[in-house]
């Protein structure tokens, strides 16, 4: 028996309808070629959301450096921070809803750099009136037993910032693919989102881009994944060795 070949043009319908169909099947089916969303990434999207965050992580250690720049949303107010760090140091700016000030650290040295208006404290008239002529503009070599040093070096240390910062609260569940900045994402999410998001990179090492805190504690970007920088102490004429515990901000 003669088999019945279709003519040219039917079979040409009939591959067209099959595109259609395939086309048109639910996103999260993969029956059709070429619908894997992870085809072309590092293949971190196939993983559960807890292995995620531990790929994040890793990657985020090995890492000699990072700029971490965003809102963080406290009890004690709003800040918004702009800091380049890596393991031995960091340098950038931190500012709240009343003044701004820099931050440099090179190994257990660290500079405080703000104008007169941070230093003027109303209660400490005296402290502060000394305070704002002699650490304007300056940077003031931070005391390692003043009370504050602890607290300021933390926005300085790679890991404190990183640990403190891209930490998921609650069960981790997988969100959705996007992209930050142009690059391929994957997003996991603690306690459905109301213990923060964090995007993953699907290109590459497995890097955090954005992190989303919970409950509205802000947004931070992370950039420049490994790429270094220079801490350069500042000159002599720019620095003020303070030499006790330093006077109460504003």
């Amino acid at each position: 028996m003669t088999s019945f070949v279709p003519p040219v043009r039917a079979r040409r319908r009939t591959a067209a309808l099959a595109l259609v169909l395939c086309a048109g099947v639910t996103a999260g089916l993969t029956a059709c070629a070429g619908e894997d969303p992870d085809q072309g990434t590092n293949g971190v999207g196939r993983l559960t959301g807890p292995e995620i965050e531990k790929k994040a992580q890793a990657a985020a250690d090995s890492a000699d450096a990072v700029r971490l720049a965003g809102t963080l949303v406290s009890k004690g107010g709003t800040y918004k921070i702009d800091m380049k760090l890596k393991n031995k140091g960091g340098a950038g700016s931190v500012t709240s809803k009343n003044s701004t000030f820099e931050l440099l650290r090179i190994g257990d040295v660290l500079y405080l750099k703000a104008g007169a208006g941070f230093w003027d404290h109303d209660d400490d008239k005296h402290a502060g009136g000394t305070a704002a002529g002699k650490l304007d503009d300056k940077y003031v070599k931070v005391p390692e037993d003043d009370p504050t040093y602890k607290q300021l070096r933390g926005f300085t240390d790679k890991k404190v910032l990183l640990d403190g910062l891209l930490t998921l609260h609650g069960k981790v569940g997988k969100g959705d693919r996007d992209e930050v900045r142009g690059t391929r994402s994957i997003r996991i999410l603690g306690g459905q989102g109301e213990g923060g998001a964090l995007d993953v990179s699907l290109e590459g090492t497995p890097f955090p881009l954005s992190f989303a805190r919970g409950g509205g504690g802000g947004v931070i970007t992370l950039t420049d994944w490994g790429k270094d920088f220079a801490l350069t102490a500042p000159a002599e004429d720019e620095t003020v060795d303070y030499g006790q515990q330093l006077p109460k901000s504003s």
